[in-house]
């Protein structure tokens, strides 16, 4: 098994592609080892000295670390994912229902959330998961956009830009009810 990294936007995120699909929908997104618990693939990560962020997309799973320097957990990242792959053990507990966000927005403006939405699905989200993240909807009120971002785009130091100068743009072109977007 090869499995490949990118570096990502963000300098303590890499993203590895093992090959196969990782989650066949939806993210996930564990920023401590107790919320690890669901996923035995990422427990093993946190037992890695510097492992603080493990994010799962379709077909990669980005690590975030702390001080550590790539070099040395590197290897053990590679191992542990390997290792897993290997072993046939799914990504998830099958138990366990991976917890939902509510989404906030007032039904008059479901038509306009509709668009949001669309256009977050077709234009920016494959982008930022090139890049190792994702980025969901969260809400939408008095023009304001709330939008979660995670995995490599969490605390990245491009994110900001992202939001303001991309997204923000993006939206506000194709729906002029958009004045801004928020990081939630």
């Amino acid at each position: 098994m090869f499995i490949q990294t990118e570096a990502t936007p963000n300098p303590a995120t890499l993203k590895f592609l093992p090959g196969k699909v990782v989650l066949e929908s939806g993210t996930m997104d564990f920023r401590s080892a107790s919320e690890a618990a669901v996923s035995p693939l990422a427990e093993k990560l946190f037992t890695i000295d510097g492992v603080e962020g493990v994010f799962f997309g379709f077909d990669f799973v980005s690590i975030t670390k702390g001080n550590a320097d790539w070099q040395h957990i590197k290897p053990a990242i590679l191992g542990a994912i390997m290792e897993h792959f290997m072993s046939g053990q799914s990504i998830v507990k099958h138990d366990e229902a991976t917890p939902t966000g509510g989404e906030d927005f007032d039904e008059a403006d479901a038509e306009i959330v509709a668009t949001i939405k669309e256009l977050l699905d077709t234009r920016v989200r494959p982008a930022v998961s090139q890049d190792g993240g994702d980025i969901t909807f969260h809400g939408y009120r008095d023009g304001v956009v709330y939008l979660t971002m995670r995995g490599a785009c969490a605390g990245c130091p491009s994110a900001t830009a992202t939001l303001k100068h991309g997204i923000e743009n993006l939206l506000r072109h194709f729906i002029p009810d958009v004045q801004e977007v928020q990081q939630v």
